[in-house]
C-alpha cells in the first residue's frame, strides 16, 4: 500500500514546459496526478502536447506568461472551473543568469523579479482563492540553495529567490490555519537542458561539485521526491518550511 499516493489530485505546475518544471510534469503524471502544465509561449506548450501525444498520452498544457499579472486569475479560474478544484500549485516558472552587480540594469532587475517573485505571488494568490474555499490545498515554491547563501554574480537571482522564501513563510502564516499549506523546495545546481550549457563546461562543473559535500549534481527526481513528500498529506506540519535539497552545500 502506497501511503504517499497523490493519485487523482489536480496540480498546476508553472514553468512546466522546460527544465525542472518539465521534469516535474513528467514525474507527477506518472503518479496518477491530473497535471495542468503552464508555459509562457504557445510553441513550447504545443511541443509538450506533441511530445505526450507521440507516446500515446495527453497533457493539459496552457499558455500563461506569469509576468502579465492581469492574465493570471482568469487562467486559474478556468482550471478550477474545468476540474472543480485546484489541489496543488507548484511555482516553478523562473529564470536566472549571472550578472555582475555593477552591470545590472533596471531591465535585468525587473525581468527576473517579475518572473521569479511577482509571478509566483500572484499565481499563489489566484490558486489560494479556490483552495481557501475548500479549506484545503498545497503550494510549493521552487526556490534555490542560493536563496540562502550568497553566490557571486547572482545578486538579482539570489534576491528574487530569497524573496520567494520569505513570501513562503508569510503565506504559510496567513493561510495555514485555513487549510492551505505553503512550503518551498530549494535545490542545488540541477542538470537540465537549460543548465547544460554551463554544467557541461568542465571547469564550471568542477567548481560546483567542489562546493557540494556529496560530490553530485541534483536531479529532477531529487526535487520531485521532495515536492511529493510536501504535498502528500504526510508533511502538513512542515508549513512555511524551506526544504533544502543541495547535497550539503549550505551546511558548510
Amino acid at each position: 500500500m502506497n501511503t504517499f499516493s497523490i493519485e487523482g489530485k489536480v496540480m498546476v505546475i508553472t514553468g512546466g514546459t522546460n527544465g525542472i518544471g518539465r521534469g516535474l510534469v513528467d514525474y507527477f503524471t506518472e503518479q496518477g496526478v491530473t497535471v495542468i502544465a503552464i508555459g509562457s509561449r504557445e510553441e513550447t506548450v504545443q511541443k509538450l502536447r506533441d511530445d505526450y501525444a507521440r507516446s500515446g498520452r495527453t497533457i493539459d498544457a496552457r499558455v500563461l506568461d506569469v509576468r502579465k499579472v492581469p492574465g493570471i486569475a482568469p487562467v486559474f479560474d478556468k482550471i478550477a472551473q474545468d476540474y472543480g478544484r485546484i489541489d496543488v500549485l507548484i511555482n516553478c516558472a523562473g529564470m536566472g543568469h549571472p550578472i555582475p552587480a555593477i552591470e545590472v540594469t533596471q531591465e535585468d532587475w525587473d525581468t527576473m523579479m517579475d518572473l521569479n517573485l511577482r509571478g509566483a505571488f500572484f499565481c499563489s494568490q489566484a490558486a489560494a482563492r479556490h483552495m481557501l474555499k475548500e479549506k484545503s490545498g498545497h503550494i510549493v515554491n521552487i526556490t534555490s540553495q542560493i536563496s540562502l547563501v550568497a553566490n557571486e554574480g547572482e545578486t538579482v537571482y539570489c534576491a528574487s529567490k530569497g524573496g520567494m522564501n520569505q513570501m513562503t513563510r508569510v503565506l504559510a502564516l496567513e493561510w495555514g490555519a485555513q487549510g492551505v499549506i505553503v512550503n518551498a523546495v530549494a535545490p542545488t545546481f540541477t542538470y537540465t537542458p537549460g543548465t547544460a550549457e554551463h554544467l557541461d563546461q568542465p571547469e564550471f562543473r568542477a567548481s560546483v561539485l567542489a562546493r557540494i559535500p556529496r560530490g553530485e549534481l541534483g536531479t529532477i527526481d531529487d526535487i520531485a521526491s521532495a515536492v511529493h513528500y510536501l504535498v502528500s498529506g504526510h508533511a502538513d506540519m512542515a508549513s512555511g518550511s524551506i526544504l533544502v535539497i543541495d547535497g550539503g552545500w549550505t551546511s558548510v
